[in-house]
């Protein structure tokens, strides 16, 4: 059977399987072998995660809600009101120098760390694609391999109704002569 699924593997990818990448020759020996392909990417991803990138990883997503930006946009608001209508004492007066600076900070060091999130991620999404991939690869050849079965079941099966119509065809001459000789 494993001779059965190598032939329908070199037949489906047109090359020697020693020709295929190191990914698709994995791919085929699992698939020659019955081994399993899909896995959790995103589980496996996790794990492999330090502190401080799970941390970047949960700033970048709140900084990145809705919630976040409301809540950013009416600090600003309640800043800029107080210090242009507060008559005594406006700690941050027009042009409004020190939200200048607290704004500048807090893009200096979000923006980095949205980057490196957005770095994981699309080497998650990566790795996602590669399975992905391999999972449709082997799901091709199984197909294929089932299309071979059930040709060589058709063909065996057609092979037997031939012979069972050939049966029936002599039975029919030997009753069309039975039948001949007692007319006679």
């Amino acid at each position: 059977m494993a001779l059965n699924r190598t032939e329908t593997a070199k037949r489906f990818l047109a090359k020697e399987i020693e020709k295929l990448s190191e990914q698709e020759r994995q791919v085929v020996e699992r698939f020659i072998h019955r081994g399993r392909i899909a896995r959790n990417v995103a589980h496996e991803f996790e794990e492999q995660l330090t502190a401080g990138q799970r941390v970047a990883d949960h700033i970048a997503e709140i900084i990145g809600s809705w919630r976040f930006i409301i809540i950013q946009s009416m600090l600003l608001a309640v800043w800029v009101a107080l210090n242009i209508t507060a008559y005594i004492y406006r700690w941050d007066p027009y042009p409004f120098i020190l939200l200048n600076l607290a704004l500048s900070f807090q893009a200096a060091y979000s923006a980095p760390i949205i980057m490196m999130s957005q770095n994981r991620q699309s080497e998650k999404d990566h790795l996602q694609a590669k399975n992905d991939y391999e999972v449709n690869l082997k799901a091709e050849l199984e197909i294929m391999q089932l299309h071979e079965k059930f040709n060589e079941l058709r063909d065996f099966l057609w092979v037997d109704l031939v012979c069972m119509q050939q049966l029936q065809i002599e039975m029919l001459e030997r009753l069309a002569a039975e039948g001949g000789s007692q007319d006679e």
